[in-house]
């Protein structure tokens, strides 16, 4: 802080002194030089001498202007013209008193005597540029001033620094939170926002790789294990019928393997640091039965599914591509705990495309409807012989994110989960 505050403050200080001795300068050169007014003593003791030789003849000007300086301690002098150089040509006038001031930075009041080239010169000190002890206290006081300004200024600045730098050092060392506690209104507010918002998006992505980790030890080793004890099955099989249907089994398992690296594999594409989305207008009239039609022809006979689409949704501004992942991870999700009925619906609101898929299956409990859009997370209580990686639902929170929208969960009027995605009509992404 010591030295951000010298170099301010000396910095101000000398533009300060710079400007000061300029202004003075130009003061003293031009402002006094034209109101010769401004020393009333030296101009009258100019008009006492000049009335004085006035009445004598000429030839004893010299001599009575020295007596005149002896006798009275005054430094006059008579000056013959060309003497002083540019006064013959720059003035002073006759009856008009003048200020110049010689190579030493001497003061003289000058005044041409009537009827004469002759100049009479009257030298004395400039007081008006001396400075008195109480002026040079004020100048002090004033340059006080600044220097308490500044650390006023640079205080608070270097605490909300201070603070920034001591939290980001605490998640340096993996204490993986970030609070520095800087308000809203401090110059780096805005610092300490994005290193907030770069906290927490580490801490997600730590997050998430932690669950990855903990979901490829269970399901990935525990088909290696059924494939391993179907290879040992089949190797004792007696008949063709037997080892057939360890094979069968033994592909299931690849099946199953082969769907949860797709599904990783497509939300580690999303939680990047950057995702490129294909922006374009789809006709989600077509798209949103389309896709129904595709999900129904996998669940069971009972299940109904059935769509409502607006008709204004011609021109939808989207993802194609991530935005019938997300409908129809939606739909496999809500078949999963559906007991007969799923219902999609589509439509445009003032400034948002609103996509809602409801089942009448049990529900989610309102304390996991946050946590139920988490990477690999399944809860409890539900019906457990339903099959998934707990990835479904995190993808579609991501894919609508970068969307620039959002993903909730609530109560369905069927009885079950209706869950709400929705994103601006201008799509822009996250």
């Amino acid at each position: 802080m010591a030295r951000h505050f010298l170099q301010l403050y000396f910095g101000i200080v000398a533009t300060f002194a710079i400007v000061s001795w300029g202004q003075d300068r130009l003061w003293h050169l031009y402002a006094d030089a034209a109101r010769p007014d401004s020393y009333p003593s030296q101009t009258a003791v100019l008009t006492l001498v000049e009335r004085q030789l006035t009445s004598m003849p000429q030839d004893r000007w010299p001599a009575a202007v020295a007596e005149l300086a002896r006798s009275t301690g005054l430094d006059l002098e008579l000056m013959e013209p060309g003497e002083l150089a540019g006064i013959e040509a720059a003035g002073p006038e006759q009856d008009e008193p003048a200020l110049w001031t010689d190579a030493d930075d001497r003061v003289w009041a000058l005044q041409r005597l009537a009827n004469s080239d002759r100049l009479l010169a009257f030298r004395f000190v400039d007081e008006t540029s001396q400075r008195t002890p109480l002026e040079w206290l004020l100048v002090i006081i004033f340059y006080a001033a600044i220097a308490l300004v500044i650390m006023l200024w640079l205080w608070p600045l270097r605490r909300d620094l201070r603070a920034l730098e001591h939290s980001t050092l605490r998640f340096g060392d993996r204490n993986w939170s970030f609070d520095a506690g800087i308000s809203p209104r401090s110059p780096v507010a805005s610092l300490a926002a994005a290193f907030g918002r770069m906290a927490r998006r580490i801490d997600g992505l730590i997050g998430s790789h932690k669950d990855m980790a903990n979901a490829m030890s269970h399901e990935i080793k525990t088909p290696l294990a059924r494939m391993r004890f179907e290879i040992e099955l089949a190797r004792s099989a007696e008949t063709r019928e037997a080892l057939m249907q360890h094979l069968d089994h033994l592909n299931t398992d690849i099946a199953e393997l082969n769907a949860f690296v797709t599904a990783t594999l497509e939300y580690a594409v999303l939680e990047r640091a950057e995702v490129a989305l294909n922006i374009g207008q789809h006709d989600f009239t077509l798209v949103v039965p389309a896709v129904t039609e595709s999900v129904k022809r996998g669940v069971r006979d009972d299940l109904v599914l059935s769509y409502d689409v607006a008709d204004d949704t011609h021109c939808v501004l989207c993802d194609a591509h991530l935005i019938e992942t997300v409908l129809r991870n939606l739909l496999y999700n809500a078949t999963r705990y559906a007991k007969q009925r799923v219902h999609v619906s589509f439509r445009v609101a003032a400034d948002s495309y609103q996509l809602h898929v409801e089942d009448d299956g049990p529900g989610i409990p309102a304390a996991d409807r946050e946590r139920v859009f988490g990477s690999f997370v399944q809860l409890d209580g539900r019906n457990t012989s339903h099959t998934g990686f707990g990835l479904g639902l995190a993808i579609v929170k991501r894919a609508i994110e970068w969307h620039g929208g959002a993903a909730r969960v609530d109560g369905s009027p069927l009885g079950g989960a209706r869950f709400m995605v929705e994103w601006p009509v201008k799509a822009t992404g996250a």
